[in-house]
């Protein structure tokens, strides 16, 4: 059987597997420096010692005294930890593990971008459960039977979503990057706080942002079955990228403009949690492994070509995407809607600069990202199984540029 029939057999399965994993139901807690309220948090909730992780960009920044300050007031005793790098690897996940035991944390409290709380995660889980080895952690499919430390999750960027999502991405002894789902993750609040993102650079800033977009329309277009509120939830995320992004292109200290992409993006996060991503992701990853890109503007050259290719079979899908972005009028045809949508994304992406074309694509490694590209998909159920020859001629439109 080619991998081609194989996954067009099985591409469902994702998107029923991740509807089987129990979620965290988190606490949200929105506004300016609203970090400060964690040590109520954890006097509120009877925890009396928490684990403060977070990485020394943000350490140096100190970012994090509020947090500390907040604890000390309510009498919470806290231990911090900011060894974690862009790309963590087990064995400092582990250590981070080991002083949580240490200093018998009854929280975890993570600060910081993705890396950061996908470390927070497994520190969480591992703490909780010693007897695992932290190579338990890069399992597919992690439990943390009983659940683990309760987490207070504070991003730093707009983005991810990983504050609230169940997945989490470290490195293991060889270098490879190791993909799990820890079941059983207790997340009891997540803080979305303005005040940690408005000195932030312009690049991080959009494309974060263009990574949030992606999830809730990769959501709206996967196959898998969404309740009415996660479809919601998905839609609100794409209309507040587009309303709030182009605000901060032009005015980067504008709160309410901050505090809305955090939104998006934790709505953006409850997408991976419940609809999954898709092939722009699968593209994504593999182009910018390959080639050191960073995420979100690799997902920016990957967005409009991957999404056309699945249009025709979701027209319905994003015209009433667009409808609900204002983007296209309520009497327009389902096509014409559709088609302002991709029109609309074009502009957004022209109104972030990204380039024409990603020229660092090397036709000769075609076959090597089509390899990547097809291993990558299995993770996700979209709307259509590509062939090998269909993911070639997109890999030359994203070399070319839309």
């Amino acid at each position: 059987m080619s991998f081609y029939v194989e996954r067009k057999v099985i591409r469902k399965i994702p998107g029923t597997v991740i509807g089987a994993v129990p979620l965290p139901k988190p606490k949200l807690i929105e506004g300016f420096g609203t970090r400060a309220l964690v040590g109520e948090i954890c006097e509120k909730k009877d925890v009396s010692s928490v684990l403060l992780v977070t990485d020394e960009t943000i350490y140096s920044l100190n970012l994090h005294e509020k947090i500390v300050n907040a604890l000390d007031k309510h009498g919470i005793k806290y231990t911090i930890f900011h060894e974690i790098s862009s790309e963590p690897t087990i064995d400092i996940v582990d250590k981070g593990r080991n002083i949580a035991m240490e200093c018998k944390a009854e929280a975890v409290v993570a600060l910081g971008g993705g890396s950061v709380l996908d470390s927070s995660k497994i520190i969480a889980a591992g703490a909780k459960h010693p007897h695992f080895s932290i190579k338990h952690y890069l399992r597919k499919f992690a439990l943390a039977e009983g659940g683990s430390l309760p987490m207070i999750t504070i991003p730093t960027t707009a983005g991810t979503g990983a504050e609230c999502t169940v997945g989490a991405v470290v490195k293991g002894e060889d270098g490879t990057k190791n993909s799990t789902v820890v079941i059983g993750l207790d997340i009891m609040s997540v803080i979305l706080d303005s005040e940690l993102l408005i000195n932030a650079p312009e690049s991080i800033t959009t494309w974060c942002a263009i990574d949030a977009l992606s999830h809730g329309l990769e959501g709206l277009l996967a196959d898998v079955d969404s309740d009415e509120e996660d479809i919601r939830k998905s839609r609100e995320c794409v209309r507040l990228i587009f309303k709030n992004l182009p605000i901060l292109l032009d005015d980067p200290q504008n709160v309410e403009a901050r505090q809305a992409t955090l939104l998006a993006a934790h709505y953006g996060g409850n997408a991976i949690n419940t609809q999954l991503a898709g092939y722009v992701h699968a593209f994504a990853h593999s182009i910018g492994a390959l080639y050191h890109i960073p995420h979100g503007k690799a997902i920016a050259w990957c967005l409009i070509p991957v999404v056309e290719s699945q249009e025709y079979m979701r027209y319905e899908k994003l015209a009433e995407l667009a409808k609900y972005c204002d983007v296209a009028d309520e009497e327009d045809a389902v096509e014409t809607a559709s088609d302002k949508l991709i029109l609309a994304l074009e502009k957004l992406l022209e109104e972030c600069g990204l380039e024409k074309g990603c020229d660092l694509i090397n036709k000769d490694d075609y076959d090597k990202l089509t390899k990547m590209i097809d291993a990558d998909s299995i993770n996700y159920s979209p709307s259509r199984t590509l062939t090998d020859n269909e993911i070639r001629m997109l890999l030359d439109r994203i070399r070319r540029g839309f």
